[in-house]
């Protein structure tokens, strides 16, 4: 069977572990983008390179991550990895490869460095407006 990755996806999949919206991620990539276009762009099999990389930029996730990332591959080898559960212990990995409370921090720190940004755009509008009025 040839299978073939749907990036689309992928970019929603890292969007969401990441806990970002659709209309955060579509603020980080500019102004001609919104939440409507991101919904769009990952119903797409396939994302053009230039794209990719920007997106990759915004959720700070490598452009191969979209590229070759495969959910039916990733339980094949999960399921396969994981087959004698009767002693338990070939599900536990006792040196986890990474900390998973700093990737919930960062994930958090993120999240605040975006709300704050957002913030401060909502009060330089809001600046703006006022001495519209002024005038």
């Amino acid at each position: 069977m040839d299978y073939k990755i749907h990036q689309g996806r992928n970019v929603k999949r890292f969007r969401e572990m990441l806990g970002i919206k659709q209309e955060a991620l579509a603020l980080d990539l500019g102004e001609d983008w919104n939440q409507k276009k991101i919904s769009l762009l990952e119903q797409k099999e396939t994302i053009e390179n230039q794209l990719l990389e920007k997106i990759s930029e915004v959720l700070k996730i490598p452009v191969e991550a979209f590229q070759n990332f495969d959910e039916e591959q990733a339980v094949n080898i999960i399921s396969n990895t994981f087959t004698d559960f009767t002693d338990g212990a070939s599900a536990i990995n006792i040196h986890p490869v990474f900390n998973p409370l700093e990737a919930i921090l960062k994930m958090h720190e993120e999240k605040i460095a975006l709300y704050e940004r957002m913030l401060k755009e909502k009060d330089e509008m809001m600046s703006r407006l006022e001495k519209l009025l002024e005038k």
